[in-house]
């Protein structure tokens, strides 16, 4: 029980811990759109790198910060009714469904988006543009967020598990 607990908890501490570092992203993205608006604006002389370059990191931060979403319940959810019921209830509609929907469209991605990224890398995938940057990294980053996710989705399943079993919080 201990093991499992400590697993548990590895998911979560990973998941935190790429989501405080991820978010910073914001900063990064929010600059070079400022940069490339002065550009722009101001000296008349826009970038051909910046659009693409945001797009990416855009693109990591959105898809890598699911999973932190998903430890803190952040996902948007109607919970009008579900609030009303019991944890254990809660708990027990919660499993279901991660079974249902849950983990089978999270396979789904961590298996297309594997296919769609080693397709990518092994074609050398550049983007259309005319800065051209590679796109086999952002492409990477989709079975990697499904497979953390996956992780992430593990973790919640076993807490509801425990608290459908036990009663209270997990």
């Amino acid at each position: 029980m201990k093991d499992g607990k400590k697993f548990l908890s590895s998911i979560d501490m990973i998941n935190e811990w790429i989501g405080r570092v991820l978010c910073f992203l914001v900063v990064l993205i929010t600059l070079l759109v400022v940069y490339e608006v002065m550009m722009r604006r101001v000296f008349g002389a826009p970038t051909i790198w910046t659009f693409e370059t945001t797009k990416q990191l855009y693109a990591a931060h959105f898809m890598l910060l699911t999973p932190f979403a998903l430890l803190h319940n952040a996902h948007v959810s109607v919970t009008i009714f579900y609030q009303r019921l019991s944890a254990r209830i809660q708990a027990l509609l919660d499993i279901i469904s991660y079974l249902v929907f849950f983990f089978p469209f999270a396979a789904i991605v961590l298996w297309k988006g594997f296919y769609f990224a080693e397709k990518s890398w092994a074609m050398q995938e550049t983007s259309w543009s005319v800065f051209s940057p590679p796109l086999y990294y952002v492409k990477t980053v989709i079975p990697v967020t499904a497979a953390l996710l996956i992780l992430q989705g593990l973790s919640v399943f076993v807490k509801r598990i425990i608290v459908l079993i036990k009663g209270g919080a997990a």
